[in-house]
C-alpha cells in the first residue's frame, strides 16, 4: 500500500526574533538608501558580503510559510493558493501607489528646486520622457526607479508560492531541492527577467528565490532539524570564521593597499560577488550571521520582552507600511543633503528622525488594527498583526 506523505511540521509559537529582525533589516535598508549617509556606515553592508536584503527575503519566506502553511493544512491548496494571491495582489497595489507618489515626489522636487539630476539619480529620467511607455512598463513591474526592487521580488516570489509550499509540506527535502535546482539552472542558462528601458532585475527572482524558500523550509520544520548543527561549536567556530573573513576582504575595498595582502588566486575566486543573482559568498555570509544570530539570540530570550526592542518589532510586525515609507523618506533625506546641507551632523539627524517616523507610523498602524480587532466578527488567522499573510 502506497505510503502516506507527511506533513511538514511548522513552528506553532510566535518567534519575536523574526519581527525584531525584520525590522532592524528596515531601518539598514532605509540607510542605505540615502546616497552618500555617513550614517549608512553602520549597516552590515559595509563590513561583508550580504546585506539587509536577506534578511529581509529570508524571514517573509518564514512567515509566508508560519501562515500560508496552517491555511493550507486548514483548508486546502485552492483556498491557501487564492489567500496567497490576495496577498500578492495587496502587494502590487501598494507598490503602484509607491511608484506613484515617488514618482511625483521626486518630479517636484526637481522642478521646484531646478535641478534635474534628481530625475537621473532616482532612475526615472526615462518617465519624464516617455510616461506613456514608461507608465505600462511599470504596471508590468519591468520599470523601477531607484529603491524600488524589492517589493516586485516579493510578488513574484509570492505568485508562484503556492506549489512550493504544497511541495514543502509533503517533503521538505524535496521542496528544498527543488528550489536548489531551480537557482542552479540560473546560473548555467544565465535566467533573469528583462527590465526597462534595458538590462535585467537588480534582484534575479530566480536566484532570491532559494533564500525565500529556505526561510519557508525553516519554519516548516527545517529550523528544528537544524538545531543540533547549530549549537554545535564547529558550526558555530566555522561560521566567526567566514565572517572574519568577510570582514577582511571587504576592508580592502575601503582600505586599498589592504588588497596587497590578499593572494590572486583568492581574488580570482571570489570576485565578482554578485548580489543580482545572490552570490553564493552573500549566501554563506548570511548563514552565518544567522548560526551566530541564533547562538546569542534564543527563541526564548527574555530580553526580547524588553521595551528597548519595542521599535524594531513593531516595524517588523508591519514591513509593507513601514518599506514605503522608507522609500519616500530615503529620497527626503538625499534631497535635505543635496539641498539644505551635508555635514555629518545632518546626516545623523536626518537618519534618526527618519527611523522615528518609521516607528511612529508603526505604532499607529498597530494601534488601528488593535481597535479594528474589537469589532465585531471572527478574523482570519492570516490578518493578524506581524503575520506575512496580513502585515509583510
Amino acid at each position: 500500500m502506497k505510503e502516506k506523505p507527511v506533513m511538514a511540521k511548522a513552528a506553532t509559537k510566535r518567534d519575536l526574533r523574526l519581527d525584531l529582525f525584520r525590522g532592524i533589516a528596515l531601518w539598514l535598508i532605509f540607510l542605505d538608501h540615502i546616497p552618500s549617509n555617513a550614517v549608512s556606515w553602520i549597516t552590515i553592508r559595509n563590513y561583508g558580503f550580504s546585506d539587509a536584503t536577506e534578511i529581509f527575503v529570508f524571514i517573509s519566506g518564514y512567515t509566508a510559510a508560519f501562515v500560508y502553511g496552517r491555511a493550507m493544512r486548514a483548508t486546502g491548496f485552492i483556498v491557501a493558493t487564492a489567500s496567497i494571491l490576495k496577498r500578492a495582489w495587496q502587494i502590487y497595489v501598494a507598490h503602484v501607489f509607491l511608484f506613484a507618489i515617488y514618482l511625483a515626489e521626486i518630479s517636484y522636487v526637481s522642478q521646484s528646486f531646478d535641478n534635474p539630476l534628481f530625475t537621473e539619480e532616482m532612475g526615472v529620467l526615462d518617465f519624464m520622457k516617455n510616461p506613456d511607455v514608461t507608465i505600462l512598463q511599470a504596471l508590468l513591474l519591468k520599470f523601477k526607479p531607484v529603491n524600488m526592487d524589492v517589493l516586485p521580488l516579493y510578488i513574484v516570489l509570492l505568485l508562484f508560492f503556492s506549489p512550493i509550499l504544497w511541495l514543502l509540506l509533503r517533503s521538505p527535502s524535496l521542496g528544498l531541492v527543488a528550489s536548489a535546482g531551480l537557482y542552479t539552472l540560473m546560473w548555467i542558462f544565465d535566467w533573469n527577467i528583462p527590465a526597462y528601458p534595458n538590462g535585467t532585475w537588480a534582484f534575479n527572482p530566480f536566484a532570491w528565490q532559494l533564500l525565500f524558500v529556505f526561510g519557508a523550509w525553516c519554519a516548516l520544520g527545517g529550523a528544528q532539524r537544524l538545531a543540533r548543527w547549530l549549537n554545535s561549536p564547529v558550526v558555530i567556530g566555522m561560521a566567526a570564521a567566514y565572517l572574519l573573513f568577510a570582514f577582511l576582504i571587504a576592508m580592502t575595498w575601503y582600505i586599498p593597499r589592504l588588497g596587497a595582502f590578499v593572494p590572486k588566486f583568492v581574488g580570482d575566486a571570489i570576485y565578482p560577488i554578485d548580489k543580482t543573482n545572490l552570490d553564493v559568498l552573500r549566501i554563506l555570509h548570511f548563514l552565518s550571521l544567522a548560526v551566530i544570530t541564533v547562538w546569542f539570540v534564543p527563541r526564548d530570550w527574555p530580553a526580547l520582552k524588553l521595551r528597548v526592542f519595542w521599535p524594531a518589532i513593531v516595524c517588523g510586525q508591519h514591513s509593507l507600511e513601514v518599506f514605503c515609507l522608507g522609500v519616500f523618506l530615503s529620497f527626503a533625506g538625499h534631497f535635505v543633503f543635496t539641498e539644505v546641507s551635508n555635514r555629518v551632523i545632518t546626516h545623523v539627524i536626518v537618519s534618526f528622525v527618519g527611523i522615528v517616523v518609521m516607528v511612529a507610523a508603526a505604532a499607529l498602524v498597530s494601534w488601528y488594527r488593535s481597535v479594528e480587532r474589537q469589532g465585531p466578527g471572527p478574523r482570519p488567522p492570516a490578518t493578524k498583526t506581524g503575520y506575512a499573510g496580513g502585515s509583510a
